[in-house]
């Protein structure tokens, strides 16, 4: 009866499919007009046209918008947790050194580690519910709602009432625990969402209204279009210079109110805009295909390659019947499996990253800031991208395919990791400028103000290359990511690229013993020389994805392809079959 119901199921979500599937063709169609019209580029013209990106579909626009309203949110709130841990509760305000838990440093540094971590693992659970079941737009909405209840309950036990009563640490533990499983449904799905706006695939030439041939080409466009998405990201983050100064002038209740009310358009747009997206429904049975795939690759001779439906029908017949996957898909996810090994090197980058979230707004706590807050520093960061971002795009990425150089990913995220070696680099410099300075030296946390008599101004440099950092490593890992993955695995992919946040937050708590004074230049001395480690071996290991790059990104479906692909799907039977067989 069981199977009986499996298959009945089975028929119908795959109906539904094909449903939704004919409302996206007419989308695809729209889109590819342009590649109608024009010609396929040459070898010829390769080498010597430029390539442009192509023109951004409106309804990306309004996935930025969603991501700006979330981004907001996400970094209102933790712009001043590291205070509203580390300090104890002010009596006044506006206050010297706003808090409300007296937890201190090592506590605060531990917690919002902890809080990043959590905000990474959940991204996969997110991805799961999306391309195995409800599809990006539906998990967008649970999840919201879901990250909207740990924020009513953040501001409320952030409230001077709850303070003074002892409900504020144990609100925080469970807010965060909310909001990070909420964060991260969205995470994973919103980045996929704006790159699945733009439907091309294929370059083709274009002439330009000063009569310039050029190549329009994928990689360029989602290059353009990911750099948008990360503008607005970090347009977003801003809230953490109104926050930090509602914490410091009024109190934390009013600093979580700001970004609580924030979010309530972000629901509003992401309702009211469905029927505006360009979506692609969940295969329903990917893990099951993934599976399959990768145990008859272990029992047929030649690996994945071997698996394609095309050659098991000549060599192995009688599994050829049950293979659910295309050709398209075998590389699909060999060419996924290729880009993976390139994520694993960026727990330490975003270790990197992560210190101007803690230990860097601590380092400016010890330094004079006159009457800015300590943690509003690490709004340089986001100011620097909103200027740089546009620059590259507008500017400094197309002079240089115009002089032919259109820097490919992997050197892109090599350079992301240089910059963050430089970053970390520099702040070791300065902290030792602060060891090095009256009237506390080596020890000013433990002085009467906490502070030596020396600017935070110096700090200026570290987030200026930390921005630059995040401009090829950051937003290029997201492209990279997406352009990779296989199109019913966008989500899961994009998960696995986030979770790598994850493991640079173990690295962080195992850094957390070294977070005291005098201990902190040298721990940043460590996180350089690792940095910089990574960026050489980065580039001499998987430089040469570069010269695939444009080839493996046009691996995909017709649409005749794309409709057989969707009509056979695993099941849970077929692969308990097939792994029994084994």
């Amino acid at each position: 009866m069981s199977e009986k119901l499996e298959q009945v199921s089975i028929q119908q979500t795959t109906e539904t499919i094909s449903e939704k599937r004919q409302v996206n063709t007419e989308a695809d169609i729209y889109d590819h007009q342009a590649e109608v019209q024009h010609a396929e580029p040459t070898d010829e013209d390769w080498k010597t046209l430029r390539e442009v990106a192509d023109t951004i579909p409106k309804s990306a626009y309004l996935v930025i918008l969603i991501e700006f309203c979330e981004r907001f949110t996400y970094y209102g709130l933790t712009g001043p947790f590291q205070n509203y841990i580390q300090n104890p509760a002010s009596d006044s305000f506006p206050a010297d050194h706003p808090g409300a838990m007296g937890k201190g440093q090592q506590t605060a540094t531990a917690l919002t580690t902890f809080f990043q971590f959590w905000c990474y693992i959940t991204p996969i659970i997110g991805a799961i519910i999306a391309d195995q079941y409800l599809g990006k737009y539906k998990t967008i909405v649970l999840f919201a709602g879901i990250y909207m209840v740990g924020l009513v309950i953040l501001t409320a036990t952030a409230s001077p009432a709850a303070i003074s009563g002892g409900a504020t640490f144990p609100g925080f533990i469970v807010s965060i625990l909310i909001i990070g499983l909420g964060t991260g449904g969205i995470k994973a799905n919103v980045s996929p969402l704006v790159a699945e706006q733009y439907r091309s695939r294929s370059a083709y030439i274009k002439t330009l209204a000063n009569g310039d041939r050029v190549i329009v080409t994928p990689q360029a466009t989602y290059q353009k279009i990911f750099n948008m998405f990360y503008w607005g990201i970090n347009v977003g983050s801003l809230s953490a210079i109104a926050t930090t100064e509602l914490e410091k002038n009024v109190g934390f209740w009013a600093a979580y109110l700001l970004p609580t009310c924030m979010f309530v358009p972000c629901i509003i747009v992401v309702l009211l805009g469905h029927k505006q997206y360009v979506t692609t429904p969940p295969r329903g049975s990917v893990f099951l295909e993934a599976g399959k795939l990768f145990m008859f690759s272990r029992k047929v001779k030649g690996g994945l390659e071997a698996c394609k439906p095309s050659l098991l029908q000549v060599s192995h017949p009688e599994l050829a019947a049950a293979a659910t996957w295309d050709d398209v898909f075998v590389d699909e996810l060999k060419r996924t499996i290729k880009a993976c090994t390139v994520f694993l090197w960026f727990p330490i980058y975003w270790l990197c990253y992560s210190q101007i979230t803690n230990n860097l707004i601590s380092q400016a706590g010890t330094m004079l800031t006159g009457n800015v807050p300590n943690d509003i520093m690490q709004n340089i960061d986001p100011l620097v991208l909103i200027i740089t971002i546009p620059l590259m795009d507008r500017v400094g990425y197309p002079l240089l395919r115009r002089l032919g150089f259109p820097m490919r990913p992997v050197f892109r995220i090599t350079l992301g990791f240089l910059f963050g070696a430089i970053a970390m680099a520099y702040t070791a410099g300065i902290q030792s400028m602060i060891y090095n300075t009256p009237p506390y030296y080596s020890y000013p946390s433990e002085g009467e103000t906490g502070q030596n008599w020396i600017s935070a101004g110096y700090q200026i440099p570290s987030y200026v290359f930390i921005a630059f950092s995040e401009i090829f490593a950051s937003i290029t890992g997201l492209e990279y990511a997406y352009k990779k993955a296989p199109q019913s695995m966008k989500s899961i992919v994009m998960a696995l690229f986030l979770f790598t946040n994850c493991f640079a937050s173990i690295l962080g708590f195992a850094l957390v013993p070294v977070t005291v004074d005098p201990k902190l230049h040298w721990m940043f001395t460590g996180i350089a020389c690792a940095a910089f480690v990574c960026a050489i071996l980065i580039y001499i290991i998987h430089g040469k994805n570069d010269a695939t790059d444009v080839e493996e990104d046009a691996i995909g479906r017709n649409e005749d392809q794309l409709n057989a692909y969707t009509k056979h799907k695993a099941t849970v039977a077929e692969y308990e079959a097939e792994k029994g067989g084994l």
